[in-house]
């Protein structure tokens, strides 16, 4: 499991002082780039591997402004071409978000998914937590 720390900015509030619906997955993009290291070394966009097949965030509790959060981020699922992470957000233990992720191996010159190395999916499972 990876663990990244964001500092929630005064701009990611709302009206009603929580942190915005909006920022989640921002933040767990963010805390997602260990993942795509293994893919893309370097982070280069021009030599992309993955594609996002879908997104899903549940609000199970409030985020604040001034608190520091830990996204924790794990590997749920591999499957031949496709993986799942999941990803909660933490502030003051308790857990305020849980996100769900389908990443794709795509090959954009042929527009195409691609399976899974086997060194790709070595890593993946390295942080592989089965579903609760």
């Amino acid at each position: 499991m990876f663990t990244e720390k964001v500092m929630p900015r005064f701009s990611e509030t709302d009206a009603l002082g929580h942190i915005n619906n909006t920022v989640l997955p921002v933040w767990f993009e963010a805390a997602r780039a260990p993942i795509f290291k293994f893919f893309t070394p370097d982070l280069n966009p021009h030599d992309w591997k993955l594609i996002i097949a879908k997104i899903e965030v549940s609000f199970v509790g409030e985020l604040f402004y001034s608190h520091e959060v830990s996204i924790k981020t794990s590997v749920e699922h591999i499957g031949s071409s496709s993986f799942v992470l999941r990803q909660e957000a933490w502030q003051q233990d308790k857990c305020c978000a849980i996100g769900k992720t389908v990443l794709v191996r795509y090959d954009f010159a042929t527009k195409a998914k691609q399976a899974l190395s086997s060194i790709e999916k070595a890593a993946l499972n390295e942080h592989f937590i089965a579903a609760s």
